[in-house]
């Protein structure tokens, strides 16, 4: 699809203090990148996810969303609604690439923007000022420069706040209307006419924040549509939702949105999960699971020159119960031993009452490696009063002991390739086998037994 025309004409333009927020989203992202590397799939439908029987939907394409196809949706219903549907794995190596090119376009026109994951972005335009830049052009000219230079589509939204310019956003995309591809506009701004006409018109689930559970609760309570929960007071609607949903939710219904677009938001978590093909069974499988987990992490924090004070363990079991824990130590580590032995430790506080099906190893509370101080702490084995502490003294043993050849490791890595060195854990008949991040983007396992 080639870029559209804009909804608004240009003599309709407004001025920056009228439109002063922007959101992008690329189209398909996942998918589209999927695409753009083999162009043999071009036209067909494809989708980028778990494409076992415990596998989800990350990204579909158009071509897979006319048979239904949608993000979040699992692999076996998709490929029921789509018999033909092709599902790769993803590659978020690559994803990473055409999200830093996408940042940067985004950079040319202001560096004032807030990234959401790898294909949204908020931009403030308010700076643009004294250029005399007026948003809806910009926007035009930032859709054509992402379509041809990184040959993405995408649709933009402007608004007088984060609210408006991402309901913006989700109007101005194609869609699908009874098993056609409908064109988007491209470039929709929000008036504050067309304000009043969405708060009036749009259905609770399309406010930001409200899933299906949410969106349920509230049409049990006779609440359906955004403007019926102007006629609800703030508290009686916290007794069922909570007080902070609660408040977002009258706000946006009266059209207020008073988040700011925040630059250089700070990572706060790096983490890796997985939902396994085969349930593991037992602690010798969770800690082999762990392990391979607590070394993507530690990589990732290498990657960003960060090390973490708290280590954080998600278990997922058949009965799709869950638990969580973590611990917050003394010291910042970023070391592949010294984190297993947390997740270890933590793993051997949960009950096993049920086979796991999902596992994450997670880090957090961050500090900068140059203001990393330890003292190594011997004879801990007499000392220590119970596993968790013990596991403490050993992670700072390892971190201080593995320093050296883990630098050493990554040096190699960096001039030669990430499997050109590795444990003995990573070797594989193919040869070395590194696993990469994926944090949350976890799709389910790849291969159906």
């Amino acid at each position: 699809m080639k870029p559209s025309a804009a909804l608004n004409s240009p003599s309709e333009d407004p001025s920056v203090d009228e439109a002063p927020l922007l959101h992008v989203d690329l189209d398909a992202f996942f998918a589209s990148v999927e695409i753009l590397d083999d162009p043999t799939l071009l036209g067909k439908p494809v989708a980028v996810g778990g494409p076992a029987s415990r596998g989800v939907v990350a990204s579909a394409s158009y071509e897979a969303r006319r048979f239904g196809v949608r993000s979040a949706m699992p692999t076996v219903v998709a490929r029921r609604l789509c018999p033909n549907l092709i599902v790769l794995p993803g590659r978020f190596d690559r994803y990473e690439d055409y999200s830093r090119q996408f940042h940067h376009v985004i950079r040319d026109l202001t560096p004032d923007f807030e990234p959401l994951g790898l294909d949204e972005v908020f931009a403030d335009l308010r700076s643009l000022r004294l250029l005399n830049v007026r948003p809806i052009a910009a926007a035009q000219a930032l859709r054509h420069r992402i379509n041809n230079e990184l040959g993405l589509e995408c649709g933009v939204g402007l608004g007088r706040n984060k609210l408006f310019a991402k309901l913006a956003s989700k109007k101005s995309k194609p869609r699908v209307v009874q098993g056609n591809l409908v064109d988007g506009a491209g470039v929709v701004w929000v008036s504050p006419e067309l304000e009043v006409q969405w708060l009036n018109e749009l259905p609770v689930r399309a406010l930001w924040g409200v899933g299906p559970a949410t969106a349920a609760k509230l049409e049990k309570l006779g609440l359906p549509w955004v403007r019926d929960l102007v006629q609800i007071d703030e508290k009686t609607l916290a007794s069922h939702v909570g007080p902070s949903l609660a408040a977002t939710l009258w706000a946006f219904a009266h059209g207020e949105d008073n988040r700011e677009v925040v630059v250089d938001r700070p990572v706060k978590s790096i983490g890796h999960e997985q939902t396994f093909l085969r349930s593991l069974q037992g602690m010798d499988e969770l800690v082999v699971a762990a392990r391979a987990h607590s070394a993507v992490v530690a990589r990732a924090l290498r990657g960003q020159g960060r090390v973490a004070r708290t280590i954080s363990i998600v278990v997922r079991f058949d009965d799709f119960t869950g638990v969580t824990r973590s611990q917050t130590l003394s010291f910042g580590i970023d070391d592949e031993f010294a984190i297993t032995v947390i997740a270890e430790a933590l793993l051997a506080s949960i009950e096993l009452a049920h086979s796991v099906r999902l596992l994450g190893v997670h880090a957090s509370s961050f500090i900068e490696r140059s203001e990393n101080q330890m003292q190594l702490t011997f004879g801990f084995e007499a000392t220590s009063p119970n596993a968790r502490e013990r596991a403490q003294l050993v992670s700072r043993e390892r971190q201080i002991s593995y320093e050296a050849l883990r630098d050493a490791v990554d040096d190699v890595r960096d001039k030669f390739g990430r499997a050109s060195v590795g444990t003995a854990s990573e070797l594989r008949e193919s040869g070395m086998e590194i696993e990469t991040q994926r944090g949350r983007h976890a799709f389910g396992p790849e291969v159906s037994p």
